[in-house]
C-alpha cells in the first residue's frame, strides 16, 4: 500500500544489496512499534530464504525507539530466530544506538559483531563482504 502524504516516513528503511543472503537496514529518525514489527518481519524474511545471512544496519539521526507498543513474545520470536540464522553483523553509526539495535535481538555469543562509525560505512560493507546494489 503507497504512503500517503500525511503518513510518517518508516524508520527502518531495507538497502537492496549485491548478495541474496546479505540484509542491509537504514534507521532514521524516531522509531516506533509499527517499525521495529517491520524490522523484524524483514529479518524473518531473510532468515526464510537463507539458512544463514549477514546483516549491516546502518543508524542514523536517531530520535528514540517505542519499546513499550512491542509484545516481549515478538522480541523473543525475533531473538530466537537471529540466534539460528545470523552469520555476522555490521553496525554503523552511534555505538550507543546500534548496541541498543544489536542488543534487542543478537548476543555477541550467538554471531560475530563488529562495531564502525559513520565514517568507517565502506569497511562495514567490506567486513560482510557486500555492498549496496
Amino acid at each position: 500500500m503507497p504512503l500517503h502524504k500525511l503518513d510518517p516516513v518508516p524508520a527502518v528503511r531495507r538497502v537492496e544489496t549485491n548478495r541474496a543472503d546479505c540484509l542491509a537496514l537504514d534507521i532514521v529518525g524516531h522509531v516506533s512499534a509499527a517499525d521495529v514489527e517491520n524490522l523484524i518481519g524483514l529479518l524473518e524474511g531473510a532468515f526464510t530464504l537463507h539458512e544463514e545471512i549477514d546483516l549491516l544496519i546502518r543508524v542514523t539521526e536517531p530520535d528514540g525507539v517505542d519499546w513499550s507498543d512491542v509484545p516481549d513474545t515478538t522480541v523473543a520470536e525475533g531473538r530466537r530466530e537471529t540466534k539460528r540464522h545470523l552469520r555476522r553483523m555490521a553496525a554503523v553509526g552511534d555505538p550507543a544506538w546500534t548496541d541498543r539495535i544489536r542488543r534487542l535481538f543478537v548476543s555477541e555469543r550467538d554471531a560475530e559483531i563488529r562495531h564502525f562509525t559513520v565514517e568507517e560505512e565502506a569497511e562495514a560493507w567490506a567486513w560482510i563482504d557486500a555492498r549496496p546494489a
